[in-house]
């Protein structure tokens, strides 16, 4: 999405700020082709790792470590 094509009234990204979205970009681009490239898990669980929240949670239940 470019600015250019924006219809509200927010002021231009700095090239600071435009690079920092190009570089978020990329790095998102970056961990989806690792994902991509990763065997599947079986057996695993459903959704994103719990640990990466700092908790787990089973049947609704969340539990902090």
């Amino acid at each position: 999405m470019s600015d250019e094509t924006k219809s509200d009234d927010r002021p231009p990204l700095t090239p600071a700020a435009r690079r920092a979205l190009e570089e978020a970009a990329a790095r998102r681009a970056a961990a989806a082709q690792e994902a991509a490239e990763r065997p599947a898990e079986q057996g695993g669980r459903n959704g994103p790792e719990p640990v990466r929240y700092g908790d787990w949670e089973v049947k609704g239940i969340a539990t902090d470590f």
